[in-house]
């Protein structure tokens, strides 16, 4: 799924072939999880394609890899090069493309003397699909803000999304809804959280979530259009509530929920904001800053 036998992929300075690109069973971040990754998508366009919000991701992965005490030889320019040479290697304009910062050998619990990048890219339709969600309120939390780095896109943070996701899909629904702590809703295992209620969109506050890129990109659409955006703690009472509500994140763009543990959502999604902004959305994707198009 993610390379064939004629795949490239960019490792360390070098262009491989995707079965090539092998590590040591020692690396620190194989045992422990202190790599950091970025998830980005391209999308074709009459110029090629465009990778939207390259820059964005790229400067997130560096301050990811920064907290954690990973450096890397790179700028977040001149990884967008690369990503688009990337794409160019595998003869790609539609494709989701994963950077992984990952550290060398070390089995002390303190940062290797090196560390790796790699960057691969495939072919990926909508991470949830197309059709509403059934979504179930996990009994996993979200981690606590002061046992680790909340705003940091860290690989070891993504064994709770896998905890998550199996237990709701075991359960029969499609996706899961972590709470924070405090009982706050959070957000969804992989993307950002949103409702809507009496034409207003509310989410949850950074401080206790990944603040997404796309989250951050739905919040200007909202702007455009007038639509406006709550940032706020909330109870899944208050969801339950609601006329509608979406997950937005790389990998799933924009994906309407359906239902909340069983309750429905009364809005038809077509009529909704969320609605409204995905259809925008899908037209500023395709184009950004570095095409010297449309600034999103």
């Amino acid at each position: 799924m993610y390379y064939d036998a004629n795949s490239t992929v960019f490792k360390d300075g070098r262009w491989i072939k995707g079965a090539d690109a092998m590590t040591g069973d020692f690396n620190q971040t194989l045992h422990y999880g202190n790599g950091v990754f970025e998830g980005m998508r391209a999308y074709e366009n009459e110029n090629g394609c465009n990778i939207f919000k390259a820059k964005d991701h790229f400067d997130r992965l560096l301050y990811s890899a920064s907290r954690i005490h990973l450096r890397i030889p790179y700028t977040s320019e001149e990884l967008v090069q690369i990503a688009y040479q990337l794409l160019d290697h595998n003869n790609m304009h539609n494709a989701y493309i994963r950077p992984l910062i990952y550290s060398g050998e070390n089995m002390y619990l303190a940062p290797a003397d090196d560390c790796h990048i790699f960057m691969g890219a495939w072919k990926w339709a909508k991470y949830l699909g197309s059709k509403p969600l059934n979504v179930m309120v996990s009994s996993w939390e979200r981690p606590n803000p002061k046992s680790t780095i909340i705003d940091a896109k860290i690989t070891g943070h993504y064994t709770n999304s896998i905890l998550a996701t199996t237990e709701a899909r075991k359960l029969g629904y499609d996706e899961a809804l972590l709470l924070d702590m405090n009982g706050h809703v959070a957000e969804g295992p992989g993307a950002n959280f949103f409702f809507e209620k009496d034409d207003i969109l509310y989410t949850p506050p950074a401080g206790h979530i990944l603040p997404g890129i796309t989250r951050r990109t739905v919040m200007e659409l909202a702007h455009e259009l007038g639509i406006r955006v709550v940032e706020k703690f909330f109870t899944i009472d208050e969801v339950y509530q609601a006329d509608h509500a979406f997950f937005c994140g790389t990998a799933v763009e924009i994906a309407p929920i359906a239902s909340v543990n069983g309750e429905k959502l009364p809005g038809e999604w077509e009529n909704s904001a969320g609605y409204n902004i995905y259809l925008m959305y899908r037209q500023k994707v395709q184009y950004n800053e570095y095409q010297g198009l449309t600034i999103v």
